[in-house]
C-alpha cells in the first residue's frame, strides 16, 4: 500500500514520540536509531520517507536487499542487512556492501564472510547475533557463548569489523519475558564496550519500547510505520 506523504509524516512523528518517550525512561543521554525494515513497503514509501529524512533502512533478504540497493541508488540511504544470512550468499552481500549487516549468528559465518572479504580485499561492518531467549525457531549465539565468540571474531577475523550485538525480542505475550531477553542482551553488549562495541540493536515494532527502555540504541521497525 502506498501512503502519502501525510499518513507517513502522521505514522513517523507519532513513532519518533514513542521513541522519546521510552528514551527519557531510560536516560536523557541515550541517542536511538531508527531502522526502517523496508521489507512491508513499496518503493514510493521509502522515496517518500527519505524526503521525511529518513536515512536507514534494513532487508531481511539478500535478493530484496540488492533489488532495492538498485532501484534507490541515486539516494544515500544506508542499507542495512537484518535476516539470515546463507553462506552462497556471502559474495552477494558484500558486492551490496551494506552499512551494517545485522545478523551474523556463529563463529562460522563470520570465518566465512572473513575468507571471502580478504579475497576480495574489502571490510565490512557486522553486529553479532545472539539468541537471547533461547527459542529454537531463532538464529543467534547463546548469551553464555556471546563474549568469547565476538571477542574470537575479534581476533581471527581482520576482514569483520564488529560494531556491538543484535537481538529478537522473546516471542511471548509476556512483558517480563521480553524485557528480560532485552535485559540479557544488553548487560553482554556493556561489557563488551571496553572491546569497541557502540551499537545494541534490539526491538522491533510490537516491542521497540521495552528495548529502549532496557538500553537499546538501535531499532527495527516497519509494519509500525506503514499501516
Amino acid at each position: 500500500m502506498i501512503l502519502t506523504k501525510e499518513q507517513l509524516r502522521e505514522n513517523l512523528d507519532r513513532l519518533i514520540w514513542d521513541i522519546e518517550e521510552a528514551r527519557v525512561q531510560r536516560s536523557e543521554h541515550l541517542i536511538v536509531q531508527l531502522v526502517v525494515v523496508a521489507k512491508y513497503t513499496e518503493i514510493e514509501n521509502i522515496k517518500t520517507l527519505y524526503s521525511l529524512g529518513q536515512r536507514n533502512f534494513g532487508e531481511n533478504q539478500v535478493q530484496q536487499l540488492s533489488s532495492r540497493v538498485g532501484e534507490l541508488e541515486d539516494l544515500p540511504l544506508a542499507w542495512h542487512m537484518i535476516g539470515s544470512l546463507q553462506k552462497n550468499k556471502i559474495n552477494k552481500i558484500i558486492d551490496l556492501n551494506p552499512v551494517l549487516v545485522q545478523s551474523i549468528d556463529s563463529l562460522e559465518l563470520a570465518m566465512e564472510i572473513n575468507k571471502r572479504l580478504a579475497v576480495k580485499e574489502q571490510q565490512l561492518s557486522g553486529l553479532l547475533q545472539i539468541n537471547s531467549s533461547y527459542e529454537e525457531s531463532k538464529s543467534g549465539v547463546s548469551p553464555e557463548a556471546a563474549k568469547d565468540i565476538y571477542q574470537q571474531i575479534q581476533e581471527s577475523c581482520p576482514n569483520i569489523s564488529l560494531k556491538g550485538v543484535m537481538t529478537i525480542g522473546a516471542h511471548s505475550k509476556d512483558e517480563k519475558e521480553i524485557k528480560k531477553s532485552f535485559e540479557t542482551t544488553y548487560k553482554i553488549y556493556d561489557s563488551l564496550q571496553k572491546s569497541g562495541a557502540t551499537i545494541c540493536s534490539m526491538g522491533m515494532s510490537g516491542d521497540f519500547k521495552y528495548a529502549i527502555q532496557e538500553g537499546s540504541n538501535m531499532i527495527r521497525v516497519g509494519s509500525r510505520l506503514f499501516s
